[in-house]
C-alpha cells in the first residue's frame, strides 16, 4: 500500500464529521490484517432503502417475525412501562416498528437515533404525521459511539427501543460495550427493549442472508459505490461479489466482498490491493440461544424481566432494566 497524500489532505478539508468518521474507518479498515469495515456504514440513504427492501422478502424471515411478535405482546409490555415515558430508539432506520410500540405505550417523546440523516429526517416527519400529538425529536448519530440524548428527556422515564437483531452486529465484546453505553445514556432504572434472533438451521439462515432476488448482494455491494461517491474511491464494482458465510464456532452469519479477480484501488488517495478470492468482511449478525442472550444482556448492566418468543423459537423479545448498582452480590 502506498498513499497519495496531496490528494487525501485535500479531500479531508471538505469533509463534515461522519463523512470523516466513514473515511478514518475505511482506510483503517482495507488497510487491516484482515480487511474489515463497520457495518453501521452500509447504512448510507440507498443502503438503508435496500434494507427495507430485504425485510420485505419472502426469506428475510426477521422482520416478519418480529413484527407479529411485538403486535402480539404489546399489551404485556405497555402494562410494563410506566406512563409519561420517553421511548428512546437505537438504529432507527424508517422506524417501521415503531409505531406497535408508540400506540401501546403512549409515549411522552419519541426520540429515533441512527446514522442515516436524510433518511432518519423522512421517518420522523411521516411518524409525526401519524401521531400529531407526540412530540418527534431525531438525532442523527451513530449510536455505537458517544452522543448526547435531547434536555427534554432528562426527568422522564426512559425506555430504550432496539429491535431488528441489530445486537447481532456487533461481536460481543463491542456489544457488551455497547449495552453498557446504553445503560450510561438512558439512566438506573431505565428499561430497554431488545429483539434477538434465535439460532436456526443453517440452510434457513442462509436463505436470509444470500437470497435468490439478490437484494442482499445489492446492498453488500451499495458500499463500494459509497466509498467511491463519498470518498473519491476508484473500486471497480465488477471485482467484487457478495457472499454470505456461516460461522459455526462464533454462531453468526457473516457478509463479505469476494475479489472475483487480483485488484488494484485507490480511496482518498490511497492505494489498495487485493488478490482474487481475498474479501472484505463487512457485516456479522450473531444469533443467540436463551442463556447467551440473557448473560450478554447482565453483562452490559441490563437485567432480563421477562421475555417472549414466537411459536416456533425463531426469535426473542426482552425487557430489561438498569437495576441501580449494588454495593454486594
Amino acid at each position: 500500500m502506498r498513499a497519495g497524500s496531496s490528494r487525501g489532505s485535500a479531500l479531508l478539508e471538505t469533509l463534515d464529521r461522519q463523512t470523516e468518521a466513514f473515511r478514518a474507518d475505511v482506510l483503517a479498515g482495507l488497510a487491516a490484517p484482515i480487511p474489515a469495515i463497520p457495518a453501521r456504514w452500509l447504512y448510507d440513504r440507498r443502503g438503508s432503502e435496500l434494507f427495507e427492501a430485504i425485510t420485505r422478502l419472502p426469506s428475510y424471515y426477521p422482520t416478519a417475525t418480529e413484527t407479529a411478535l411485538l403486535h402480539h405482546i404489546m399489551p404485556d409490555i405497555a402494562a410494563r412501562i410506566p406512563k409519561g415515558a420517553a421511548v428512546v430508539e437505537f438504529g432507527a432506520g424508517s422506524a417501521t416498528k415503531t409505531p406497535i410500540l408508540i400506540e401501546a405505550v403512549a409515549p411522552a417523546l419519541y426520540v429515533p437515533i441512527d446514522i442515516s440523516g436524510d433518511y432518519l429526517e423522512q421517518s420522523a416527519i411521516e411518524l409525526q404525521r401519524r401521531f400529531p400529538s407526540l412530540e418527534v425529536i431525531p438525532v442523527t448519530a451513530d449510536f455505537a459511539r458517544p452522543l448526547t440524548l435531547p434536555a427534554s428527556i432528562e426527568h422522564l422515564p426512559k425506555l430504550g427501543f432496539f429491535p431488528g437483531s441489530t445486537i447481532g452486529n456487533f461481536v460481543p465484546w463491542s456489544a457488551t460495550d455497547l449495552l453498557r453505553r446504553f445503560r450510561a445514556l438512558l439512566g438506573p432504572c431505565s428499561q430497554l427493549l431488545i429483539g434477538m434472533d434465535r439460532v436456526k438451521p443453517v440452510d434457513r439462515l442462509m436463505g436470509a442472508y444470500d437470497e435468490v432476488e439478490g437484494v442482499t448482494a445489492e446492498f453488500n455491494l451499495n458500499l463500494l459505490r459509497r466509498m467511491n461517491r463519498e470518498l473519491g474511491g476508484e473500486i471497480p464494482i465488477d471485482a467484487f461479489r457478495h457472499e454470505a458465510r456461516w460461522n459455526d464456532i462464533l454462531s453468526r452469519i457473516e457478509m463479505h466482498l469476494v475479489a472475483t479477480r487480483d485488484v488494484e484501488f485507490s480511496v482518498s488517495g490511497q492505494r489498495f490491493r487485493f488478490a482474487a478470492g481475498s474479501t472484505i468482511h463487512t457485516e456479522n449478525s450473531h444469533k443467540y440461544g436463551p442463556r447467551g442472550s440473557r448473560v450478554l444482556l447482565l453483562a452490559g448492566g441490563w437485567t432480563p424481566v421477562a421475555e417472549w418468543t414466537d411459536p416456533d423459537q425463531d426469535f426473542a423479545e426482552i425487557l430489561c432494566v438498569a437495576e441501580p448498582e449494588r454495593f454486594a452480590p
